[in-house]
């Protein structure tokens, strides 16, 4: 289950887990696991140890250490919109055989 921050209403944030379901239907597997880079820092953690922002039309992860913007997801009746320009890199473990 994911934490809530403990400061005020408008800075609530929940923990990258948040994002398992949303990203999980979009890509069909479980993102939480993969390591992102962030932009801003150039530090890389879990995609679960994200802040994210959840109270606006869509999904906002800031990095834990900067709280820049690593991530934006937003879905349309037909469409999921998956920015990460606020990221260096994606990691992804790949299944071993």
């Amino acid at each position: 289950m994911s934490t809530i921050n403990g400061g005020g209403d408008d800075a609530a944030w929940v923990d990258g887990n948040a994002l398992a379901g949303p990203l999980g239907e979009i890509m069909g597997t479980d993102l939480t696991v993969a390591e992102l880079t962030c932009a801003g820092c150039r530090t890389t953690r879990p995609l679960a140890a994200m802040r994210v922002f959840d109270r606006a039309p869509g999904l906002v992860a800031r990095c834990p250490g900067c709280e820049a913007v690593v991530l934006r997801l937003v879905r349309t009746a037909d469409r999921a919109l998956v920015d990460l320009r606020g990221a260096l890199l994606l990691s992804l473990p790949m299944p071993t055989a």
